[in-house]
């Protein structure tokens, strides 16, 4: 995917471990007042022991080790900053085109191992996803690599349509359809529930596919192997995919997000179509 170089959005909350003290080591941080304070009572200029410290191997050592702390990941997340950029533009332009209306911005969250959504604590463990309550896209970066090692998937398109699938959800939230898919699932079975979450699933991989189809006219920006990199994630990440590596068998009556070949199928018409009226998972008789 072509995206050096081009604009981020600015809707993303970096809470990844270190970035927020490194921020902290570029201002005054606790050391630092400590030493104006020292320096003023001394009747020295500030500046200059300030100077002197952060040449020595003081508070300046601790700042660059948070830094090169914050560093691993920087470019994934400079990456994905892109891609929901790229979304907000797609998304812009569809919600009064198609349905009529403007499309508020969610926020990505960016995290490291652990935090706290409205939705409850978001983990490492869970992979990404997006909480409605409070309308954010959690990730942990490290779900690149988990891609690539544990699913498969490798290249940065795998983790553009990871993005964009929360984003989708999103999208659902705006519509209602999460909230109505929500309460219906309160008054059914287990298994009945388990059917509406993959419909809701694969009505964001269509949505995806949809932002891929759009983003493309706007940007020009896949490269060779970017759509297959996609319909690579979605096949890796599809249920019976997963079961199967993980228990040896499969149980269709508790996926809750679709078979590799489904979600691959509706990522691919969303592709193609680009008309969010040809989603409609929920009225398919076949999925």
């Amino acid at each position: 995917m072509k995206w050096q170089g081009r604009e981020s959005s600015e809707n993303v909350d970096d809470r990844r471990r270190g970035t927020t003290a490194k921020k902290v080591g570029a201002g005054l941080g606790i050391g630092s007042i400590l030493i104006v304070i020292i320096a003023l009572l001394l009747g020295q200029d500030p500046s200059q022991l300030l100077s002197q410290f952060q040449g020595s191997d003081g508070p300046a050592t601790e700042a660059s080790g948070v830094q090169q702390a914050g560093t691993a990941d920087d470019e994934m997340a400079a990456f994905v900053g892109v891609v929901l950029k790229d979304t907000e533009d797609v998304w812009d332009k569809l919600f009064p085109e198609q349905l009529g209306r403007s499309y508020p911005h969610p926020t990505l969250v960016l995290y490291t191992d652990q935090d706290r959504s409205a939705c409850g604590y978001a983990s490492s463990t869970t992979g990404p996803f997006y909480c409605p309550a409070d309308q954010k896209v959690y990730i942990d970066l490290g779900f690149y690599q988990e891609l690539k090692t544990r699913f498969g998937a490798s290249g940065d398109f795998a983790m553009a349509y990871v993005v964009s699938h929360e984003v989708a959800h999103h999208v659902q939230n705006l519509l209602g359809i999460t909230g109505q898919v929500s309460q219906q699932q309160a008054r059914m079975s287990k298994a009945a529930g388990n059917d509406l979450s993959v419909r809701l699933e694969l009505q964001a991989d269509f949505l995806a596919g949809v932002w891929i189809h759009h983003a493309q006219k706007m940007k020009n920006f896949l490269e060779e192997g970017d759509l297959e990199e996609a319909l690579g994630a979605a096949q890796a990440i599809g249920d019976d995919r997963i079961q199967m590596r993980s228990r040896g068998y499969v149980v269709p009556e508790s996926f809750t997000h679709g078979t590799s070949e489904q979600r691959m199928r509706w990522l691919t018409k969303g592709m193609k179509t680009g008309d969010m009226r040809e989603g409609d998972t929920f009225a398919a008789r076949q999925l």
